[in-house]
């Protein structure tokens, strides 16, 4: 997925770098004198240094885009890895210099530089003078402090996000829910476009199986997603590992916030049984409640949701906007067979800039991006700066330099 990405952004590298001219004549006209002539170049200089900063859950997923738009457009990149997840773009890196040596390049052209966990190359990387270009997925503390400190770069950043989904009524409750239910659990929830809150009314939804209430719509996600993780073996294929003990204190933390409506269980894994999986955990909140604001307006990363009870469809929309304009998100979701809720859904994404999924009940999944077909992220709300791939994404890579001379 992400290799087609990766050509994603070479194309948009190349569209953007076409887009001037080579060259033109410039003639102005000067009545009985001669007219004014100028021929003029137009020449793409890169930046200088990329620096792409890896991330621990999908190290190539979210390091491709950047490097490839990097290279595209005639920058070096210095490939500084999570120090969890090493090995990934280690290999990417001995690849590309391979293939550069092989098509005549210099291979430096992209190198690693690998880190001890605890040392802080990439706050040292970053605000050096040779580093114009800065590419980072991860947490917002540090996605701020580049966007603060690395003054002399361009910086892209993904950082965090709450990622919502409005359900308002459905004409296809058992695939709406099993749709959920997968979105849920996919990656145990380790992925940046993972929904987190799920904005029920309180007085419950329309669905061509009659009337739920909002306790009915909770306890039916829950059977759903026990159902679909039930067998331990297609528990561990959708399931994963969990990422690092951060993940697992937040799961493990997450019955106290609120009611439990589905609990966690712990897989084994045969083939790696000291592997941490867990199956996710569901909590009702009241989304009137200060203490459960607290919670649901901040990002839980990991198998963890909230089903968040609210008073109208209208005040979750509300809300929704709040989220997204306070906090960010990398996806948005609804659920309705109401034209004018699907308006006002459409509304608040566009004017809070978040990418909105309608309706989703079959095999396509909210969590999920195509390149050449999907954004990733909008660049627009606090999630992050950036959208994978468009042309804001590569044209800040390069500039254009003219040089005029007389004809």
């Amino acid at each position: 997925m992400r290799r087609t990405a990766a050509l994603e952004a070479v194309t948009y590298a190349y569209a953007e770098q076409v887009r001037t001219p080579d060259s033109a004549e410039w003639v102005k006209p000067q009545g009985k004198r001669d007219p004014l002539r100028l021929r003029k170049t137009f020449t793409t200089v890169p930046r200088g240094v990329a620096l792409v900063i890896g991330c621990n859950t999908f190290p190539t997923w979210n390091g491709y885009p950047g490097i490839f738009a990097s290279l595209a457009t005639g920058n070096p990149v210095l490939v500084k890895p999570h120090p969890r997840a090493v090995l990934p773009l280690a290999l990417t890196v001995a690849v590309a210099r391979e293939v550069l040596a092989e098509a005549g390049f210099d291979p430096n052209l992209v190198a690693l530089a690998a880190e001890r966990p605890g040392e802080g190359l990439a706050k040292t990387l970053a605000v050096r003078p040779e580093i114009r270009i800065i590419d980072y997925t991860g947490s917002t503390a540090f996605g701020d402090w580049l966007e603060t400190n690395a003054r002399q770069a361009q910086v892209y950043t993904e950082k965090a996000g709450v990622n919502t989904v409005v359900i308002d009524s459905t004409d296809d409750y058992k695939g709406m829910l099993g749709n959920l239910a997968f979105s849920l659990s996919l990656y145990s929830g380790q992925m940046c476009t993972t929904p987190q809150n799920l904005l029920i009314p309180r007085d419950g939804i329309t669905t061509d199986a009659g009337h739920r209430s909002y306790d009915q719509v909770v306890a039916e996600l829950a059977a759903s997603v026990e159902g679909l993780l039930g067998d331990d073996n297609r528990a561990n294929a959708l399931l994963g590992a969990l990422v690092n003990p951060d993940v697992k204190a937040r799961l493990e933390a997450a019955p106290s916030i609120g009611e439990v409506a589905l609990a966690s269980r712990a897989v084994t894994h045969p083939d790696f049984p000291e592997a941490t999986v867990r199956t996710p955990v569901l909590v009702k909140l009241d989304g009137a409640k200060p203490d459960a604001q607290a919670a649901y307006l901040t990002e839980c990363f990991g198998p963890v949701s909230f089903a968040v009870a609210v008073d109208s469809t209208a005040d979750a929309v509300e809300l929704l906007r709040r989220t997204v304009r306070e906090k960010g998100a990398m996806t948005v979701g609804g659920y309705t067979t109401s034209a004018e809720v699907e308006r006002l859904l459409e509304e608040a994404c566009w004017e809070e800039c978040a990418q909105l999924s309608l309706n989703l009940t079959g095999g396509v999944y909210v969590n999920q991006t195509s390149a050449f077909s999907d954004f990733h992220g909008s660049g627009g709300n606090p999630a992050a700066n950036a959208a994978l791939c468009d042309g804001a994404f590569v044209a800040g890579r390069f500039r254009v330099i003219e040089v005029r001379r007389p004809v």
